[in-house]
């Protein structure tokens, strides 16, 4: 019995820590910077003038989709919510 309880402990920190990664500034910074640089060298392959400025535009849509939404993120939970009573 003690086993299986530290098992599920030692699974409940791994479960935190992977979460821990999802939301953390060093994964999105990280991401950040590779859709960027990817974003570079396919717009300077194509011929784009100012492909570093261009690039900006993937790389914005990428922080801005990361953005925790709050208003979107109540009515998402409250419909799920509903949806349960409902069933």
């Amino acid at each position: 019995m003690d086993e299986q309880i530290a098992q599920i402990i030692e699974r409940n920190k791994r479960v935190e820590m992977d979460k821990a990664w999802e939301t953390s500034i060093t994964r999105r910074s990280i991401i950040t910077g590779i859709t960027y640089l990817t974003a570079c060298v396919f717009l300077w392959q194509v011929g784009i003038e100012s492909y570093y400025v261009s690039a900006l535009v993937p790389t914005g849509g990428y922080i801005l989709s990361t953005l925790s939404i709050p208003w979107a993120k109540k009515w998402w939970v409250r419909s799920r919510q509903d949806m349960d009573k409902n069933s």
